[in-house]
């Protein structure tokens, strides 16, 4: 016993230990993404109060999450703008005290659409932050331990959402208003954290070189962009996964709802919770198993593995214990997604367009994110469910094909990263 507790024991330091040797500001980032999460209940239950709460259907629910969200476009290239001049730390705590306050007076009303507009109201304010957020990762590491970094805040993000979807899903039918004041506090957690404990943010400058990420101060965002084409296919690829993806916080719930009801709500928490539960143990495990394999390839199995768990529900109708293979087998491929995107993006751009390019790739998620939403809520009225999620399952493997064509473009605009001696 003794023996397999110590084998136990190495394992999981092996697997966490490959965390040390970062600098303090991006573990303080990491417990603040823990704290922030851990009173995440409002998000995923969103679509679901929008039709039980409000009694909205499936293509209006799509029409009020797209008009919402096109507003946060100009609002991220504004984020994107404010982090490459401003002061990112401050930008983070202002940004998140507008959004506690918008949580907690939201808290204080009865389920309405001014409850719903002062939530929309502190999401925009997050979408200010999100691109400081991702540069400051970025700043804070090196070209080598950059991938760790990123696997360590997305490892932060989740599990602060063991429990609290599944929370969410169980205040939702009685004390939903309870939910909005742990947001709000969880929130100013975490900006507390980060206004005591994040003191230098100077950008970390080495390890070996990389020429793709040299200033370029005199260049505009769209100059950057077009000079390097090969981004903009990336970001076709990744709205192409976004596409897929949003079906996670849009689909399901909805699929949920018209087999289960009410019931749907709990169902639907839990299996956020197992995903949680799964980045948890699935991240650090994927980043050492998969640390030899490129940015796109991890891209390439994520999209995989995210178009096969979904494409499971044009079978498994009803059979609840098969929800959970199919979200044990998506988690996977977000967590590859998670780990192939920023690390490829911020290898390839200026340091100095760091936050307007993350600005830029958030709008490529959102849009196709609502896009889905609103072609999948129009498809949902006039088809079966099984029959959207054949749809689904198609644009998938198209992202898959996609991926391959960037694999192909990639080596020719960054021959560096596939030399024997490469810069990465």
């Amino acid at each position: 016993m003794n023996k397999i507790q110590t084998w136990i024991a190495k394992g999981i330091w092996s697997l966490f230990g490959q965390y040390r040797g970062m600098r303090r500001e991006i573990y303080v980032l990491f417990w603040g993404r823990v704290a922030t999460n851990m009173g995440a209940m409002i998000w995923p239950m969103l679509t679901l109060i929008l039709s039980n709460k409000i009694g909205l259907s499936p293509s209006e629910i799509a029409s009020v999450t797209i008009f919402m969200g096109v507003l946060q476009f100009p609002v991220n290239l504004l984020g994107g703008k404010l982090a490459d001049r401003c002061n990112k730390k401050w930008l983070i705590i202002i940004c998140d005290l507008v959004t506690v306050s918008c949580y907690l007076t939201a808290a204080a009303l009865s389920v309405s659409w001014e409850q719903i507009l002062l939530f929309y109201l502190a999401g925009l304010f997050q979408t200010v932050e999100n691109p400081s957020y991702d540069a400051l990762i970025a700043d804070l590491s090196t070209a080598e331990n950059r991938e760790k970094a990123y696997s360590l805040l997305y490892l932060g993000l989740n599990l602060g959402l063991i429990l609290a979807p599944s929370v969410g899903g169980i205040l939702f039918e009685n004390h939903l208003n309870l939910a909005f004041v742990i947001d709000g506090l969880t929130t100013l957690s975490s900006t507390v954290l980060i206004f005591f404990f994040v003191k230098d943010i100077t950008p970390d400058n080495r390890g070996k070189s990389n020429i793709y990420e040299a200033p370029r101060e005199s260049h505009s965002t769209m100059g950057v962009l077009f000079q390097k084409k090969v981004i903009l296919l990336f970001f076709g690829c990744w709205a192409v996964y976004s596409f897929v993806y949003a079906q996670f916080n849009f689909l399901i719930p909805l699929n949920l709802e018209s087999l289960y009801s009410a019931r749907g709500a709990m169902y639907f928490g839990f299996l956020t919770s197992l995903n949680g539960f799964v980045v948890i143990i699935g991240t650090p495990l994927l980043t050492r198993i998969c640390r030899k394999i490129s940015d796109i390839q991890k891209l390439f199995l994520g999209e995989l593995l995210v178009g096969l768990s979904l494409s499971m529900y044009i079978f498994i109708q009803g059979m609840l214990p098969l929800y959970y293979v199919s979200m044990v087998l998506f988690t996977m491929g977000e967590i590859l997604s998670t780990l192939g995107c920023y690390p490829y993006i911020t290898r390839r751009i200026p340091s100095t367009h760091r936050g307007r390019i993350s600005s830029v790739l958030n709008i490529f998620q959102g849009g196709a994110g609502y896009f889905s939403q609103w072609y999948v809520g129009g498809l949902l009225e006039t088809s079966t469910m099984r029959n959207v999620w054949i749809v689904i399952a198609w644009i998938a493997v198209a992202g898959l094909l996609c991926y391959l064509v960037l694999m192909n473009r990639d080596k020719r605009s960054f021959p560096l990263f596939y030399q024997t001696e490469n810069i990465e």
